[in-house]
């Protein structure tokens, strides 16, 4: 097996916009997350994923990409990003970036030419032009197809500003071939690939969702592999969301993708039986295969940690996000801070989205005007969307922007965030960022991507023991719980009272 930097790295998501803002525009860019390299170097990271970069209207966040060859301008130059990989890996800290291979911008140069072409011509057979719709639906919500004016209706599985690629044509093959090339070249190393089992469509089937993990994607996935591993130790990772493990499985086959992210954890309730059966399963889907698992508490579509560890049903679905629903932070916080410990004691490897870290909440009340996210459009402002979890980070002072920039950040951030700045967490020895810096350091020293051996604690506590000898325990019960004999307290999510640990608290032992 190979022992690649993957296979047990702490990776860092950065959503650029909302990150840190170098030159007063109110948006985040390059120069502010180059300007904050030594803050994630300190933090213990070993990689940071970016969501897209390219240049974009940005009707889907940067999801809607108008070239995979260049640097949103907002953000900065292409030179300026070749800079940024560079510095990256002089401190160790790695590249990955996302590649969105289902569809493009209404406004690339590509679809702007299948609009001018007409109907018939090679320039729409890149995309999915039909005469006749079927009755798919957005997953944004409304219909999937958007008439254009000589008649024709074109695809877009997202919003109508993201017309789907026809994965059938070769040219949309060459296409991706040369876009991870272009930056594989450039020294990313590593790929994300959005939505990655839509690629293929099936029209004739009469499925509604005729496009979800048909058997031709995975052609996709080993051509790409196969490629990728002309270069040294570059990884392909899929947004793949499966509740079935077995076809989850089929994208980590050798020959296809390196890893997978773990939606199944990260939409586990707050429950013992249930976090237990999401660690074994994956444990059992991914070692047979040779595979990392990966271990994700949050990202950029998802309701951050200390809100939904705070409501009265912790789990997370996409299709029901709860948008909305009381919570009791104080519990979230502390839930999301034992779920930070057991997460990063797990084998293989740990995503942070931004400000997980800072155990930011959800921001729940942003006025109307300035939600963007296409879901609230789409649904006729029904469904709050994404916005909450992708508020501009604070990193010092006590009034907004708090450091994010010198103007106006493109979402308001809350007046209460001053408690939770980078600044002033730093001096506190209880805070959130300092246990996840702890935690970063210690998991290098003491973790890495091999297995566990369960210990029996009760049924309302998790305790595993890694080969290392550290073992975790995490306590769900309402009542506190005897620690098993150790050596030494290596780091807690909270106070430990004696042998004792107190409900919704974690711990790291050293056992051996």
């Amino acid at each position: 097996m190979s022992e690649t930097w993957w296979r047990g790295a702490a990776i860092y998501q950065v959503y650029l916009r909302s990150f840190a803002d170098g030159n007063g525009d109110g948006i985040g860019d390059l120069a502010g997350l180059r300007s904050r390299l030594p803050y994630l170097s300190d933090l213990g990271i070993g990689a940071i994923w970016l969501n897209p970069w390219y240049p974009s209207p940005m009707a889907d966040g940067g999801y809607d990409v108008a070239d995979y060859r260049d640097i949103e301008p907002s953000f900065g130059t292409l030179a300026e990003a070749e800079r940024f990989i560079e510095e990256a890996h002089e401190l160790g800290i790695r590249i990955i970036i996302d590649v969105v291979p289902n569809h493009s911008s209404d406004q690339s140069a590509w679809f702007q030419e299948a609009l001018a072409a007409g109907p018939g011509s090679a320039a729409r057979n890149r995309f999915w032009f039909q005469d006749e719709p079927n009755d798919w639906k957005s997953i944004f919500g409304g219909p999937a197809w958007t008439q254009v004016p000589d008649g024709q209706w074109y695809l877009h599985l997202f919003a109508p500003e993201q017309p789907d690629f026809n994965w059938t044509n070769p040219e949309v093959h060459q296409e991706f071939h040369d876009v991870l090339r272009f930056w594989f070249d450039r020294g990313v190393d590593g790929i994300r690939i959005d939505s990655a089992a839509v690629l293929v469509k099936d029209f004739d089937g009469g499925d509604p969702e005729g496009y979800t993990d048909l058997p031709e994607v995975h052609d996709v996935y080993r051509s790409w592999r196969r490629l990728c591993d002309e270069y040294d130790e570059r990884l392909l990772i899929g947004e793949v969301w499966f509740p079935d493990q077995e076809r989850f499985a089929r994208y980590l086959r050798p020959d296809e993708l390196h890893t997978a992210f773990n939606f199944d954890f990260l939409g586990s309730p707050w429950d013992p039986a249930a976090l237990r059966t999401s660690i074994e399963q994956t444990l059992a889907t991914h070692q047979p295969l040779g595979a990392p698992a990966t271990w994700v508490l949050s990202n950029h579509d998802v309701v951050r940690p200390v809100t939904r560890y705070g409501r009265a049903d912790t789990s997370w679905d996409n299709g029901n996000r709860r948008d909305g629903a009381p919570s009791d932070l104080e519990l979230g916080y502390r839930r999301a801070r034992a779920a930070a410990l057991l997460a990063m004691a797990l084998p293989g490897s740990v995503y942070i989205y931004q400000g997980e870290e800072l155990g930011l909440a959800e921001v729940e009340d942003i006025p109307d005007a300035f939600r963007e996210d296409p879901m609230w459009h789409r649904s006729g402002h029904t469904v709050i969307g994404r916005d909450g979890c992708r508020v501009p980070l604070p990193w010092s002072g006590d009034e907004a922007p708090f450091g994010f920039g010198t103007g106006t950040p493109w979402l308001p951030q809350p007046e209460a965030w001053k408690k939770v700045t980078v600044e002033a967490q730093q001096a506190d020895l209880g805070s959130m960022l300092n246990l996840y810096r702890t935690a970063l350091h210690l998991r290098r020293e003491w973790l890495d991507d091999g297995g566990i051996t369960w210990l029996d604690l009760g049924p309302e506590v998790l305790a595993f023991t890694r080969e290392s000898g550290l073992t975790c325990v995490v306590n769900l019960a309402a009542d506190p719980v005897r620690l098993p004999p150790h050596e030494a307290v290596l780091l807690a999510s909270g106070p430990i009272e004696g042998d004792e640990l107190p409900s919704d608290t974690a711990v790291w032992l050293r056992t051996t």
